[in-house]
């Protein structure tokens, strides 16, 4: 397994906690319970990014510029109907 495997699998872990966490932040039934979530939750949303900036800092997460016309041909198609 190489570097980048390694890095995609810790990526897709930590946001399945991520994942977890808001659920838990959205479900607890005390305000301790909650906090202790979305503290949780901060944190590994912190991680990630971390983790995502360093794939993309490495070229292993690539992303694609949009064109501005399918960005409007998007809003149109759900403007129209709504």
């Amino acid at each position: 397994m190489d570097d980048k495997c390694i890095m995609e699998n810790i990526l897709l872990t930590t946001k399945g906690v991520c994942d977890l966490y808001m659920h838990g932040t959205i479900e607890s039934s005390t305000a301790n319970v909650h906090q202790a979530f979305q503290s949780a939750l901060t944190d590994t949303l912190g991680m990630q990014a971390s983790i995502y900036n360093k794939m993309a800092s490495k070229g292993w997460y690539p992303q694609e510029q949009v064109p501005q016309q399918k960005i409007q041909q998007v809003k149109d198609k759900h403007t129209t109907s709504a």
